[in-house]
C-alpha cells in the first residue's frame, strides 16, 4: 500500500555522508508526495475547520493568502506559545508560503491521521516531560505513515535507522520490525529527543541533531565559534539540515492555522478511541483473520505494520496486536479457534494456498510508477524487475506486468492440483510423490530442494507464504540453487 518513498527523483538522490536517521530536505518533499497516495485511508472530525471556514465565508475552492505581516504576527504568536525558537525571517516565510500554496492536501491528510496518532504521542511526550509540539516532528519525518521507509534505510513514523533503533530497544528480525510499531517507536523517539536536548539545552538545536546527528551539529558549533542559538548556528549546519527546523515550524503553523487557509481535514480510517490492543499467546496467521473475525489483511496491516510476514510468531514476551475495538470481544471469543485454525482446516480436509497471478496494467495519463505500486500493494523495485525497466519513468498506454498474490481455501485434493499447475510439469511429477525432507539446526527448520524446485514451488507445496520463504533466504541466489540444497522455511 505504501509507495515506500521510491519516486522518480529518488533514483538520482545521493544521501550525504553523516546524515543520520531522518529525512533530509529533498527526501522530505518526496515523503510529502508519497503521503498523498494514501489519503483515502484516513478519518477525522472536521468540526473546527468547518466552523472557522463558515465564519470566514470561504467558498470551497478558495485558497486564501495573506500579507507577510499576517504570517509574521502568527509566527510571533506561536513563538510565545511554544518552547521552540521561531524566527520570522525570509527563509521561514518562503517555506511557509510553499506549504500554504502547494502542499495543502498534505496538511489535510496529516490532520486526519493525527486523530489516530497524536493522542498516543501526547501521552509519551508528557511521560518524558517533553514539549507537546514535538508531536509535529513525525509529520515531517513520515507524513504520519507507520510504514514509511526511506531508500537510506530509515523506517517508521519517526524514521529510525536500524542501528539507532537497536540502541533504543527497537528489535528487528525475520518476523517483526519494531521501528514500525507506533508506540514503541514513539517511546524510543522521546528518549532520543530528550537525550539530544540534554546535550545542547536547546530544542531547536536538538531537532537539528535528530536530523543530522550530533556529530554534524558539534562540527557546526565549532565552525560557528561556539554559537548555541539555532538561527545563528543554522548557516554552519549541513545544507540539507538547514531546512529541517523551518519545515518543522511550517508544519506547526499549518496544523494550527489550517482553517484560516480553507483546509478541511481528509477522512481517515480509524480514530484513536476506536482501536484497542489484545495480547496473543500462540502463533497466528494474519491471513486467517478475515475468515474468523472479519478484518481484512489490508486493515489488519494498517493497524499492525510491525509484522513483516503472514506469521505472528509465538514469543516468550507478550505479543500484542491492535484491532478495531468492536472486534476485540469476537477475537476473545474465537481466540482458541484462531490459534488452532490450521488444525481445523485439516479436519475439514481443506488447505490454504497462495497463488501468484500475472496481471497486465495499462498506464493511465499522469499515473506514476508509485501510483501503480500503491494500487497493487507492490514495490517499485518489483515493478521494475517484472518489466525489465531501468528507470522509474512510465508513459500513458504502456502495459506493465504485475504479479499479484491471491490467497484462498480449497479442498486438499484441489490444493495439490493447484500446486502442480503452478510449477513445471517435470517439477510436478518429481515432487508430488516425493517424501518431504526436513532438517533442523536449533535455529531454523530446513527443507531439502528436489529436482526442478524453486522457492516459489516450495511455498506452494508446503503452503507457506512466498514472502516468508524469501525473507528467510535473502542470502541465497535463486539462480544458483541446486537439488539437495537446504532452504530455511521456519524460524524455530
Amino acid at each position: 500500500m505504501c509507495c515506500s518513498l521510491y519516486i522518480q527523483a529518488q533514483d538520482s538522490l545521493i544521501v550525504p555522508k553523516g546524515v543520520a536517521d531522518t529525512l533530509e530536505y529533498e527526501r522530505f518533499l518526496e515523503n510529502v508526495e508519497c503521503s498523498l497516495f494514501e489519503y483515502y485511508y484516513e478519518t477525522w472530525g472536521k468540526e473546527r475547520a468547518y466552523q472557522v471556514i463558515d465564519s470566514l465565508g470561504y467558498e470551497e475552492a478558495d485558497r486564501p493568502t495573506f500579507p507577510d505581516s499576517v504570517y509574521i504576527a502568527r509566527l510571533q504568536k506561536l513563538d510565545k506559545e511554544t518552547i521552540i525558537d521561531i524566527e520570522a525571517n525570509d527563509d521561514m516565510l518562503s517555506v511557509l508560503k510553499y506549504f500554504v500554496s502547494k502542499r495543502r492536501k498534505f496538511t489535510a491528510l496529516c490532520l486526519g491521521r493525527s486523530k489516530l496518532f497524536f493522542p498516543m504521542y501526547e501521552e509519551y511526550l508528557d511521560k518524558y516531560n517533553i514539549p507537546l509540539e514535538l508531536k509535529y516532528l513525525s509529520v515531517i519525518e513520515s507524513g504520519l505513515r507507520p510504514t514509511a521507509k526511506s531508500k537510506a534505510g530509515a523506517a517508521g513514523l519517526w524514521q529510525f535507522m536500524y542501528r539507532t533503533g537497536r540502541m533504543y530497544g527497537l528489535e528487528t528480525d525475520s518476523y517483526i520490525d519494531e521501528r514500525l510499531d507506533p508506540e514503541k517507536a514513539t517511546d524510543a523517539a522521546c528518549r532520543y529527543l530528550k537525550f539530544l536536548y540534554g546535550m545542547y539545552g536547546d530544542w531547536s538545536i536538538a531537532l537539528a541533531a535528530y536530523n543530522a546527528g550530533p556529530g554534524n551539529v558539534n562540527k557546526a558549533i565549532r565552525r560557528s565559534g561556539g554559537q548555541m542559538n539555532y538561527w545563528n548556528l543554522r548557516p554552519f549546519l549541513p545544507k540539507e539540515t538547514q531546512m529541517y527546523v523551518p519545515n518543522f515550524i511550517a508544519m506547526v503553523y499549518m496544523m494550527n492555522y489550517y482553517p484560516e487557509h480553507n483546509i478541511v481535514p481528509l477522512e481517515v480510517k480509524h480514530y484513536d478511541h476506536e482501536v484497542d490492543t489484545v495480547c496473543i499467546s500462540k502463533t497466528v496467521r494474519i491471513s486467517y483473520m478475515d475468515s474468523l473475525i472479519g478484518i481484512s489483511e489490508e486493515d489488519f496491516r494498517y493497524l499492525n505494520p510491525t509484522f513483516k510476514t503472514d506469521i505472528i510468531p509465538e514469543s516468550d514476551l507478550p505479543m500484542c496486536i491492535t484491532l478495531p475495538a468492536e472486534l476485540i470481544p469476537l477475537f476473545l471469543e474465537k481466540e482458541q479457534e484462531i490459534y488452532g485454525f490450521e488444525d481445523r482446516l485439516d479436519t475439514m480436509n481443506m488447505s490454504f494456498v497462495v497463488l501468484e497471478k500475472k496481471k497486465i496494467h495499462v498506464v493511465k495519463p499522469e499515473e506514476t510508477i508509485a501510483d501503480v505500486g500503491s494500487l497493487y500493494n507492490v514495490t517499485i523495485t518489483d515493478i521494475k524487475s517484472w518489466n525489465d525497466l531501468r528507470t522509474t519513468v512510465i508513459y500513458p498506454g504502456q502495459k506493465l506486468t504485475i504479479m499479484v498474490t491471491e490467497r484462498k481455501f480449497v479442498a486438499k485434493t484441489e490444493a495439490s492440483q493447484v500446486s502442480k499447475t503452478t510449477s513445471s510439469s517435470s517439477s510436478s511429477s518429481s515432487t508430488s510423490n516425493s517424501k518431504v525432507n526436513y532438517s533442523y539446526d536449533g535455529q531454523y527448520k530446513y527443507y531439502t530442494l528436489q529436482n526442478g524446485e524453486s522457492l516459489w514451488t516450495v511455498s506452494q507445496k508446503l503452503g507457506i507464504p512466498f514472502a516468508q520463504i524469501q525473507e528467510l533466504n535473502r542470502d541465497l541466489d535463486p539462480k544458483k540453487m541446486q537439488p539437495g540444497d537446504k532452504i530455511r522455511i521456519q524460524k524455530i
